[in-house]
């Protein structure tokens, strides 16, 4: 008999997951001095996960691959490789890393793959460099990395207030299901914002209590209740530079949504079903009406960036 050679494991490998988010609620105030708007968020992680494996390596190097990896760049931009120089920066640490990325997020989604990658790689370089940070340190770096990166550690469901970094951990009972339509072509960020205010001027300062409604239904666990409260002041916006968003919300819709929004700034479209079925059917609609490149579904809520395995 011959045996096929198998290669060798990597001496010391650390395997992070870490959950994409839906925007339950994203109430937008205006930019301020440093450029950002002041925003009240309601996050929910969802079963839709960024993989990072970190590796010892002379350098700090990275590598991607899953659906659209040619769209995520492999420099020092990159958000993950900011974050491992941040952490080693912080903890005094010489140390090089291999990160290879694994999306199961969509790259400029709305579904903050890029901070689920970010926190991933806090969580990995910290167990592979032994640094000792505390959580808290943990989400103070991830802070400083971007607004969604502090959640895509914490995970669960919490308010986001700030620049949608200050986060309260909120009630919520069971599980809710959701069917995501997904697009190829991507939204910036900036872009959508610079599009809220043109079509706004002026707003308001987001007010908590306008999401009253929505925890409770979080808190009673009922997805009926949580659809009637979704909420995206980001998605006149979305629509606006990407006018063909309006087919798969009105599919949703059609299909029966309990609720339907789009993701943060877009352009992913998440609809809410009524059980793990109706989020299969709503994904089906999608298909068959050709309005998505990709069909998700995912259930919420669920942890933050967390080890899967190590080997020493």
């Amino acid at each position: 008999m011959t045996l096929t050679p198998v290669a060798p494991l990597p001496e010391h490998e650390v395997r992070v997951r870490a959950p994409g988010k839906v925007n339950l609620s994203l109430r937008v105030g205006p930019r301020e001095d440093d450029g950002y708007h002041a925003v009240s968020t309601v996050f929910q992680a969802v079963s839709v996960f960024e993989e990072v494996v970190a590796t010892p390596s002379e350098q700090r190097t990275l590598t991607v691959s899953g659906p659209q990896a040619e769209l995520v760049p492999t420099d020092g931009s990159n958000l993950a490789l900011r974050a491992a120089a941040l952490l080693a920066d912080r903890a005094g640490i010489d140390d090089g890393v291999h990160l290879h990325l694994h999306k199961g997020v969509p790259v400029a989604g709305g579904m903050a793959g890029g901070s689920a990658d970010a926190a991933a790689t806090l969580v990995a370089c910290d167990a592979l460099w032994r640094t000792g940070l505390s959580r808290d340190d943990l989400l103070e770096l991830a802070a400083e990395l971007g607004s969604d990166v502090p959640f895509s550690l914490a995970g669960h469901t919490a308010v986001g207030s700030g620049r949608g970094h200050l986060l309260t951990p909120a009630l919520s009972r069971g599980e809710f299901h959701w069917a995501f339509a997904v697009q190829d072509r991507g939204l910036s960020t900036a872009d959508v914002y610079a599009a809220f205010d043109d079509l706004h001027g002026t707003a308001l300062v987001p007010d908590q209590d306008d999401d009253v409604p929505l925890m409770q239904a979080l808190r009673a666990g009922d997805p009926r209740a949580l659809g009637a409260a979704l909420h995206n002041d980001l998605q006149m916006a979305a629509l606006e530079l990407d006018p063909g968003l309006a087919e798969p919300l009105a599919v949703a819709q059609d299909a029966g949504a309990l609720g339907v929004v789009v993701s943060g700034s877009g352009p992913t479209v998440a609809a809410l079903g009524r059980s793990r079925q109706h989020a299969l059917v709503l994904a089906a609609a999608f298909t068959a009406s050709g309005v998505a490149d990709r069909v998700l579904t995912a259930a919420g809520p669920v942890a933050g960036a967390r080890v899967v395995s190590s080997t020493d």
